[in-house]
């Protein structure tokens, strides 16, 4: 059974690691880090890497590295651009960097992943005789059907429980999230149950993928232990409505993100996307189970 003051450090660790995660563009001092945590900063940097596994300095540059690989595999923003975000001045720097932790360069991590056919989906990989990718071409629009719509949301506040580890196991996380949450009346009518995922499971680590399960509360509630509060960001998001099991989520994502995204000349803003569950495997089959996944979007520029 845990403690209050294990408790008290959970939420208080778990505050920083959301507020470092919706602002990796800018300057994270430990200093401020550990005053958010209420720790001095010799005491806050040892309890960071007991409770989370790496120093808050690798913690925010693997962050940026694996937002990179995204990056590289989804946008057309140039190498230098992406190295400038993640931190790097010098092109050098973010290329060495990259390579240890991907065992590639940028450069060659990009082409590798824009020649992968997706999952699930015909292939538009080209091969020559030896086996090598001749060309690639994208499926046409319309190819798979897909009902995208571009809706503008507005800000949400969550309360939610955060999962470490493979996507497939986040069962778990969600039962111990509603015995928590039922009892306290977080369930009430209007409430919209969803989940956030910040990692991309062919970047990041599977004991490192954070998923957060969520539902919107309003401004009285208040974090306790291992469930915080945050806010989802407000924007235009494209929409689609996943239909069947969780399990071919990934499949959907990848027509959206492969498909839909390059012909619709949007790019994917930073913030993370979120599947929006409209009803859940205790009232239906997994055949009519409905997820409105949202991608956010970088807004037009005039």
């Amino acid at each position: 059974m845990k403690t209050e003051t294990e408790r008290a450090y959970r939420q208080r660790i778990l505050q920083v690691l959301v507020h470092i995660q919706g602002h990796l563009d800018e300057a994270l001092s430990l200093e401020e880090l550990a005053r958010m945590a209420h720790f001095s900063p010799h005491h806050f940097h040892r309890v960071f890497r007991g409770m989370v596994g790496e120093s808050v300095k690798e913690h925010v540059r693997r962050l940026r590295l694996e937002r990179a690989a995204h990056r590289l595999k989804l946008g057309d923003q140039p190498v230098t651009r992406i190295a400038f975000d993640a931190g790097y001045e010098a092109h050098e720097a973010f290329t060495r960097a990259f390579r240890a932790m991907f065992e590639s360069s940028p450069s060659e991590f990009r082409a590798v992943h824009r020649a992968l056919p997706l999952p699930g989906c015909p292939s538009g990989v080209h091969f020559d005789p030896d086996g090598r990718v001749e060309r690639f071409e994208p499926q046409p629009a319309g190819a798979l059907p897909m009902e995208v719509k571009i809706k503008q949301i507005e800000p949400m506040r969550v309360a939610f429980m955060r999962h470490l580890g493979p996507y497939e196991q986040v069962g778990e996380t969600w039962g111990k999230f509603c015995a928590w949450a039922g009892p306290r009346g977080l369930f009430r009518p209007g409430a919209t149950m969803l989940a956030v995922c910040h990692d991309d499971p062919e970047v990041t680590p599977a004991d490192k993928i954070r998923y957060d399960a969520c539902v919107t509360v309003d401004e009285s509630f208040q974090p306790e232990g291992e469930v915080g509060v945050q806010e989802i960001v407000g924007g235009e998001y494209a929409v689609v409505t996943h239909h069947g099991p969780y399990e071919r989520l990934p499949e959907t994502y990848a027509q959206i993100c492969g498909q839909w995204l390059p012909a619709s000349g949007r790019e994917m803003a930073s913030a993370p996307d979120f599947g929006v569950y409209r009803n859940s495997l205790q009232d239906m089959a997994p055949e009519d189970l409905l997820t409105d996944i949202h991608v956010p979007l970088k807004p037009l520029t005039p």
